[in-house]
């Protein structure tokens, strides 16, 4: 028998569901809590009792967003036969996976308010975990610069293939080689990008 705790979580999870496929097919205009309830099949009342509002919702989708990409990076952390490179060259397309797959819920994490507790902690979770990886690299001291160095041309980059204008035919790489490229320029030895540069 199911109880009354089950079912609303039940009903919460049809509902976030709903809303990531509205969201997926027609960006933040489509996710209203109507169309979401109707979406989920659920009572015209349901989705109020669990949000208070639409932007209440996208900030639980948003949320969701991060920490998945966070539990995809800590797995990659967790790979200790691939060199410190190679976890951050897939922990950058990870990130760009979002953007690629679900480019609406991509640009919806990064219109989030980064003062929103709930957000800031999911996104923060992210970073820790970048930080991690970047440290491996670059080691503890020179982390933080280099972390926001690689989340920023991650961002970059997921951005401008969002928008067609990293077309390879005009730059003649694709994104996967600008990440390596700027694994490369951080890692030490190169002197691309020295302690003090």
């Amino acid at each position: 028998m199911v109880t009354r705790t089950e079912a609303a979580a039940a009903t919460r999870a049809a509902l976030v569901r709903a809303a990531s496929e509205l969201l997926d097919e027609g960006g933040p205009d489509a996710v209203t809590l109507r169309a979401v309830g109707a979406r989920a099949g659920v009572s015209r009342g349901a989705p109020y009792g669990h949000f208070r509002d639409k932007a209440h919702l996208l900030t639980e989708l948003a949320v969701d967003a991060w920490n998945s990409a966070a539990d995809e990076v800590e797995q990659l952390r967790a790979d200790l036969d691939a060199t410190p490179g190679a976890r951050l060259e897939s922990a950058l397309l990870t990130l760009i996976g979002v953007g690629r797959r679900q480019p609406h819920l991509y640009a919806l994490m990064f219109s989030t308010p980064a003062d929103d507790p709930e957000a800031a902690e999911a996104a923060s979770r992210l970073e820790n975990q970048f930080l991690t990886i970047v440290a491996d690299l670059v080691g503890e001291p020179d982390a933080r610069r280099f972390g926001a160095l690689v989340m920023a041309s991650a961002h970059g980059i997921a951005g401008l293939e969002l928008s067609g204008h990293l077309a390879k035919e005009k730059w003649t790489v694709g994104g996967e080689q600008l990440v390596r490229m700027l694994v490369d320029a951080i890692r030490p030895g190169t002197g691309s990008a020295g302690p003090n540069g």
